[in-house]
């Protein structure tokens, strides 16, 4: 029997387990072949998973009241609409898509005791929150994880300068091991942001995130948070508010949120 030809969607098919086994074979074996295409759903893989692991608080939450009063089905019916829900906010969170959920600004917590946090102290938690949904995007992509390179830098520095409608630059953060590997322009809740990453010679990737829509923010401390498999250090400066995304542990990305800090500081 001739072998079909292996589509783009046969690919994420297999990647979602969603193949027949004598398909899943073939897409196996054209995989085993070509090392390229392998390394390229590896990182779709783990960037669903870090996705996934980000919002499960989301899919873990009850089902609210006001839903589950729109029915008086029976109790199968209910659970329906429950997994309904659970499904909605996994389809949002698959790939970029997730840009979508700008407007929540805060993880399953901070939504239950909305009513008792300031507006403005929101804002500010839902820069983390956005920082590392970018983070979890683009970190994984070996292809393309920056629209423009590091060997670019000064093209990638005015063009997202004049996009943001603010100079701005990435810090160096070589003695810490780091290297830049490029940016992006990203959309923000009310204009673009910035996207910096960085790789230090394991591959570990930090993104650092920088938002102009800050200026009505006044709460400037230090902050730390954890958003799934993401540890985020954010912080407000004037109109802008940096965040420092990774996948790495609370004290060595404190000693590099830092480092980035006293630079933007203290311009070189």
């Amino acid at each position: 029997m001739k072998t079909l030809p292996v589509t783009e969607a046969d690919l994420h098919a297999y990647l979602d387990g969603l193949l027949p086994a004598a398909r899943r074979a073939e897409i196996g074996a054209y995989l085993a072949s070509r090392p390229d295409e392998s390394e390229r759903l590896n990182a779709y893989r783990a960037q669903n998973d870090a996705l996934r692991a980000l919002f499960k608080p989301v899919l873990d939450e009850p089902l609210p009241i006001r839903l589950t009063r729109l029915s008086t089905a029976p109790r199968k019916h209910a659970w329906m609409l429950q997994r309904l829900a659970a499904g909605l906010a996994i389809a949002l969170v698959s790939g970029s898509a997730g840009w979508l959920l700008h407007g929540q600004g805060s993880d399953g917590q901070l939504a239950r005791n909305a009513v008792s946090i300031p507006a403005s102290t929101q804002k500010v938690a839902g820069l983390a929150r956005q920082a590392a949904i970018a983070h979890v995007v683009y970190s994984p992509d070996v292809r393309r994880p920056v629209e423009i390179g590091a060997d670019q830098e000064d093209q990638l520095v005015a063009w997202l300068s004049k996009r943001i409608g603010s100079q701005i630059r990435p810090p160096k953060l070589g003695k810490l091991g780091y290297e830049l590997i490029g940016g992006r322009l990203l959309p923000g809740e009310s204009g673009p942001v910035a996207q910096f990453m960085y790789h230090d010679a394991t591959g570990q990737r930090v993104t650092l995130y920088v938002s102009t829509e800050q200026a009505h923010n006044k709460d400037t401390g230090f902050r730390f948070a954890q958003e799934g498999p993401v540890n985020v250090f954010y912080w407000i400066d004037g109109k802008f508010g940096y965040a420092l995304s990774a996948g790495i542990n609370k004290g060595e990305l404190s000693r590099i949120a830092t480092a980035v800090y006293e630079q933007l500081e203290k311009p070189s």
